[in-house]
Order: C-alpha cells, then structure tokens, then sequence
C-alpha cells in the first residue's frame, strides 16, 4: 500500500501562485501528453506518478485526447490515482482540457458548449473523479463565438465539475475575447497554457502575457525543452527525422546546423551555473513570476529527478541574461 513520503512539501519544490488568485501550483508539474498511454509500461507509469507527489509535484496536467487513443492517459492515471492517491485527494490539483480530436463526429474536437460538456463528464469518469481542479479549452475555436464558450466553462464550474478554468493555446487576441465574459460572469480564471521554451518565444511578441500580468492571470509553460532540443541529447546533432511540435516549428528556421552550435554555447553557460542544458532551460522560465509551473514529461523516474533540480537555482545574473539573449538572436 502506497504513502506518501512525510517530507513532500519541505521546501523542495517551491510553489507559486497564479497572480493574486487563490490557486497554488508547484514550479514543475507532470505532464502526461507522452509516456502515459496505452503503449507505456503501466509500472514506469506508476512509479512517475508516485516518486513525483513523493516529491513535492502535486500537480497532474492530462488532456482528453492524450494516449495515443483519446481517454488512454486519463484511463491510466485514474488507476493509480483510485489505487495511491485517493487518500491524498485535497491536496492534488488534477487538471485536463477539451478541444484537440476526442471522438469521431463534429461534436468530437474544438470549444462548443456540447464538446465540452460531454469532454467534461467522460474525463471525470474515465478518472473516477467527481471533479477536476482546472478544466481547459485546449484550443480557440474560430468557428464558435468565445461568448459560448466562455459561458459553458463557467457552467462547468457552477454545475461543481470543476473548480477553476483555464484556457490554452489561445493568441492575445483570444484570450482577451473570452476574458471579457469570463470578467461579466465572475468565473473563476485563472491560466492559460502555452507553448513557451528558450528557442519558441512567439508569446514575447504576441503580448499574451502582458495580458495576463495586468489581469492577474497565470501561465503555465508546456513543451519547455522543445520536445528534447533543450536537452544534452542533441548537442552533437539532430536527426534529419526529428519531430518538433506543431506550435514550436520556427526553432528549425535557420537549419539544424545552426540551431545545434546555439545548444552548445547555452549548454556552455548551464555548465557555468552548475546545471544541465535542460535544467537552466526550465529555471529561465521559471525565472519570470507570471510563469506559475512549467509542465514536464517523464518517461523514467531519473529524467524527473533531473528536471527537480531546476527550481534550486532560477536566478540569474545580468552577464548570463545578456549572453543567453545573444545566443538565442544570433
């Protein structure tokens, strides 16, 4: 029978707040986008999910359609959760989104209030939940008025399925349609998810997260190694087959060559702060207070060891800022 280690929260692992609202995440969350579904060996899976809590990371970020198979992560993690963590359930922030492919039919992906309520009720089933913390839409929906949207996400909070709301993908422009009604409505926002790492700044010059910082919004970082770039992993070169996530593709724009001499001079200045590449690209996020968590995959207990160490050190000096910015623009 699994319990928790009774030294979780000894300062470990810092927790942020989102703005001045009363939600609290840790600095690193666990994401279950890979290495959690159908193909995944059940145990590794487990032990992840369990080593992680023990270590102060009480936040779980899922999706609907995470596998491969939609349901196939959320299926996964409701185990371990009805057979772990239960008992711990007050203390967990479980959060999943609707909007990416779910199920067949036009009903099946994007942000009406139809999708996301059915997205809803088959998440906290498959969960064994009666309620997640966050619920997001995972995407704008260009063909559906934001007023729909927004106000089928307050109903989810109202109806208790949800304690918070979040949004993520969404442009600047987005964000402030639906945070117009989320204001009338006094529903309960409070994130929104973005792809954001060293190499994948878009959200800098899309202004999205000025917005956030005036509105006491917070935001949460996905893909914050750039699907492994950011890692020692590549630092003698990329595989011409190598995969990029649709919302970072611009990191590759000026050749691989190029991109893998940028890795090596950043892993130079992580060597001089006494961290890897990957560690100083999530204290760098981390560094900037309107960034409450940043969301890290696992698909072995020692990778997560290694992202903890991150929250040990996220300051830095001007000279290192100075030359980061000068490798990043080069």
């Amino acid at each position: 029978m699994y319990k928790a280690d009774e030294n979780r929260y000894d300062g470990r692992m810092p927790v942020r707040r989102a703005g001045n609202k009363g939600l609290q995440l840790p600095a690193v969350s666990l994401g279950m986008w890979h290495s959690f579904g159908d193909e995944a060996n059940f145990a590794d899976s487990q032990e992840i999910i369990l080593n992680a809590f023990d270590n102060g990371i009480f936040s779980y970020d899922l999706a609907y359609n995470y596998g491969p198979e939609s349901g196939a992560a959320e299926r996964m993690f409701g185990q371990v959760y009805q057979a772990n963590l239960k008992p711990y359930r007050d203390e967990l922030v479980i959060t999943t989104k609707a909007g990416f492919h779910m199920w067949p039919g036009p009903y099946g992906e994007m942000s009406s209030r139809k999708t996301l309520i059915n997205a809803i009720d088959g998440s906290l089933k498959r969960m064994g939940l009666d309620y997640v913390d966050i619920f997001y839409s995972h995407r704008f929906d260009p063909e559906t008025d934001p007023e729909e949207t927004a106000e089928a996400l307050d109903s989810i909070v109202r109806s208790g399925k949800a304690l918070y709301i979040g949004i993520s993908n969404y442009t600047d422009a987005q964000t402030k349609a639906v945070l117009k009604v989320f204001k009338e409505l006094h529903t309960p926002f409070v994130l929104n998810q973005l792809s954001y790492n060293m190499l994948n700044r878009d959200i800098e010059r899309d202004g999205v997260l000025d917005t956030l910082k005036a509105n006491n919004v917070g935001m949460v970082a996905y893909g914050p190694l750039a699907e492994g770039l950011l890692t020692d992993r590549y630092l003698g070169g990329i595989p011409e087959d190598f995969q990029i996530h649709w919302s970072s593709t611009d990191v590759m724009d000026q050749g691989q060559a190029k991109l893998v001499e940028k890795l090596n001079a950043l892993n130079e200045v992580a060597q001089g702060r006494n961290q890897s590449l990957a560690q100083m690209a999530l204290a760098w996020l981390l560094k900037d207070p309107v960034v409450v968590s940043v969301v890290t995959g696992a698909s072995k207990v020692k990778h997560l060891q290694d992202n903890l160490q991150a929250v040990q050190n996220t300051s830095f000096t001007t000279d290192e800022l100075e030359r980061i910015e000068s490798i990043l623009n080069a």
